[in-house]
């Protein structure tokens, strides 16, 4: 396995990198601090890291060492109180908050850990609400929404509303949310937090076959050690500051075989990316045997609500 380390704070690196890839997302003395009254707590302290296009980068630490503050600043959700982010070369802090929140829509697709899926909505709905809130046409928005659900496997649920779905559907169909604007960079703060070992999984392998056989670039924040250690760079953090960056394999390497205790990341013997329902070992639920499995607190009933009847048609 080809492993490079670099210990403490990385600086932003070349334009393009040993795979001749382009640099994506460069951030360059970032700094961001939180102020209540008169205490200042520095969540990220001059914060250089380059991404180039096609990486997937894992991000860990310790609660609290700023890895959501730094997704969100790198992402544009947040201000930033010094430095300059760029993303495809365009400065998010050097446009208006109409443009950025324009440029966010179009260039970055966003999972986290909680589903953000509208109750009232069917799965096909929620996917092409950004679409259309981006000015795609309704016909066109569908359409896109209906392809990037069969993406993921749930071209027989895109009729079927949240509570009609397990969890891992669920935050299936926020990954086929998140891709529909055929994004630059996709952020996953946690995407697994509210999953059970078998559903977390199947995100999972998802996110990793939409990097190596798409080329998507995708930045994970997580706190599972196993998922962490199976992307292409793992990056520490610790108080605000990036503290390791860590190449654990090159572009185009196979992913590594990865367990979690209790049977987590599945083992799987291929050597180059399949289609997404060829891989050995288990596989995704059907629709009948999925409608309970992997809930989440939120979601926990099987079947339709009460108020289900209620709903409008789509």
């Amino acid at each position: 396995m080809f492993k490079r380390k670099r210990d403490g704070a990385p600086a932003a690196t070349a334009s393009v990198d040993g795979d001749g890839r382009p640099a994506l997302l460069v951030a360059e003395h970032v700094r961001k601090v939180y102020r209540t009254g008169e205490i200042e707590v520095e969540a990220l302290a001059d914060l250089d890291l380059t991404v180039h296009q096609g990486e997937m980068v894992a991000v860990m630490g310790p609660s609290g060492s700023g890895k959501t503050t730094l997704l969100n600043c790198l992402s544009g959700l947040d201000d930033i109180d010094a430095g300059r982010v760029l993303v495809a070369g365009q400065d998010l802090f050097a446009m208006s908050d109409a443009v950025r929140t324009t440029h966010r829509a179009t260039s970055m697709g966003f999972i986290f850990q909680a589903f953000n899926l509208i109750p009232v909505f069917t799965a096909a709905e929620n996917v092409e609400l950004p679409l259309l809130l981006a000015g795609v046409g309704a016909k066109d928005a569908r359409r896109r929404a209906v392809e990037m659900l069969e993406r993921v496997e749930l071209g027989n649920r895109t009729g079927h509303r949240p509570n009609e779905l397990s969890g891992g559907e669920q935050q299936r169909v926020t990954v086929a949310r998140a891709l529909a604007s055929r994004p630059a960079i996709v952020w996953a703060d946690e995407p697994t937090g509210n999953l059970d070992t078998q559903m977390a999984t199947q995100v999972v392998d998802l996110l990793h076959e939409l990097n190596q056989v798409d080329g998507q670039t995708i930045v994970l924040v997580t706190h599972d050690a196993a998922i962490g250690g199976s992307a292409g760079r793992l990056i520490r953090m610790r108080d605000g500051r990036l503290v390791d960056d860590e190449q654990l394999r090159q572009s185009g390497d196979p992913r590594p075989d990865a367990d979690r205790a209790g049977g987590g990341l599945r083992r799987c013997t291929r050597t180059s990316p399949p289609p997404l329902s060829s891989c050995s070992g288990p596989r995704w639920p059907s629709p009948r045997s999925s409608r309970c499995a992997g809930r989440s607190s939120a979601s926990s009933r099987c079947g339709r609500s009460p108020a289900a009847g209620a709903r409008r048609r789509s």
